[in-house]
Formats: C-alpha cells, structure tokens, sequence
C-alpha cells in the first residue's frame, strides 16, 4: 500500500539512546515519519523494538537524544511536566500486547470512561463516540457486555476503540497480535488495515511480516537497539542489503 506522507513532520527521534542499567538497548537512533504515513518497526527480538515505542509516549524516559512527537519536544535531561506528559500521552495513542480493560466495567464504559476522565467529555456524549468506534470495529453488539464474554481479538479490539476515542493524533502499536491465536489475530489487522486506509498516521511494531510489507508504508528493521535498514516496506522485506537482515528476513519470511 502506497500512501503519500503529509508536508508536515508528527515523529523526529535523534541520537535516541536507552540504558537499562549498564546494558545499551537503544543506541543512536534516528528517524522520522510524515503525518498519515504507517511505519512498521521489525527485527529479532531484543533488538529494541518495543523500547523504542515505549520511549515515545514516555513510558520509559529514555537516557540520550532528543524526541519531536506531535508537538512535544523531550530532551533526556529534560523530561515533560506531568500535565504535558499527559497530552502527549491523549495525543499519542497506544495498544499494548495486552488489552488492559477493566473487567469489572462494560464494554462501552472500558470506551467512555477515559474520555470523561481525559477530555471532559459529559458522558452521554462520550457513550455516543464509544457506540460509533464499537461499530467501527465490528463490536457495536457487545457495548453491554462485560470484557470476559469477549474473545482475545475483541479484547483487542474494543483497547483501539478506545485509544482512538482520545482523538490521538498518532496510534502506536506494540505487537498487538503477539497473544492471539493467528486466526482471531486477522480480526485485528483488519482495523488496522482500515485505520491505515483511512489516513491515521501509525507506528507498529510487530512480527506479521505480511502487515509489514503490504500495510505499512516504510519499514524499520532494527538488531542490537540499531537501525540496521530503512526504507518503502517492499524494498527492505525484499531486498535486505546487510547480512543480519537477510538472515532475519530469510528465517521470519520461510517459516
């Protein structure tokens, strides 16, 4: 899928640097994305992947360089506010490997509830907006219901309806698939797919190389918290130039 990228920059990372102790997980990394554009971050595990998502929307501070992310600009030694922390946070939407619902609350209030509590939002209002991304999603029938009557993939699916209900200006994915079965997981490359068709400037880090090289405009191919290639999602699946990534590629692409 070929999508031209906005004029205008959302994501800039220079020089990112992570340290968890003595061990160096992210070493200078460096890259940008246009709005609108879907970029897939892949690679063997450990090589950083997830870090770096999760350095973006600050989950983990990272320890050099600087981050540009919708309009936040986060030095290492100079870490955001907690109210700046929280808007970038609405602003930069996050799905984790795990859906993280609160089972003791219905669907549509798992949806609502953040935005009443986010964005002010008066709570017939964010109902309305919680039942419209349901439908979205193929799950406006199960509003009422609890998150244990839900499948895996529902679960996932109802934790992006309920990013989005933020109205976030980018969405990150942290390999959003990797708990479900292959079959239920199709359900959730599906909105995916349709967030991306419809504009939404994305970052996914995930093992589905198909996503990847067909979904997904650019690919980073990261190893060892580094950038080995980047570049169109064809030409990096295809045609790898470093040995590493042709041995990753030619491993995850031959299974």
């Amino acid at each position: 899928m070929v999508r031209q990228a906005g004029a205008e920059t959302i994501v800039k990372v220079s020089g990112l640097g992570k340290f968890f102790g003595a061990h160096k997980v992210l070493d200078g990394v460096d890259f940008g994305m246009g709005v609108g554009e879907v970029l897939a971050i892949i690679g063997p595990s450990g090589s950083g992947k997830s870090t770096l998502l999760r350095c973006l929307n600050q989950l983990e501070p990272h320890s050099e360089g600087v981050i540009d992310i919708c309009g936040s600009r986060i030095a290492a030694d100079a870490p955001l506010s907690r109210r700046d922390l929280n808007e970038l946070r609405r602003r930069a939407g996050m799905v984790f490997q795990s859906f993280n619902l609160f089972p003791h609350m219905s669907v549509l209030r798992n949806v609502s509830l953040p935005q009443e509590r986010v964005l002010g939002r008066k709570r017939a209002e964010a109902d309305e907006r919680s039942r419209a991304l349901l439908d979205r999603v193929g799950l406006g029938a199960k509003a009422d219901q609890y998150p244990a009557r839900c499948s895996g993939g529902q679960q996932q699916r109802i934790a992006i309806a309920r990013a989005l209900a933020l109205d976030p200006k980018i969405m990150l994915f942290d390999e959003p698939t990797s708990a479900l079965d292959p079959e239920i997981g199709l359900e959730v490359l599906a909105v995916m797919q349709e967030l991306a068709e419809g504009g939404m400037t994305m970052i996914v880090v995930t093992h589905e190389m198909h996503f990847a090289e067909t979904v997904s405009d650019r690919v980073l191919l990261m190893a060892e918290g580094k950038i080995l290639e980047e570049g169109p999602s064809v030409e990096v699946m295809r045609n790898p130039k470093t040995p590493r990534a042709q041995r990753f590629l030619q491993a995850v692409m031959n299974r």
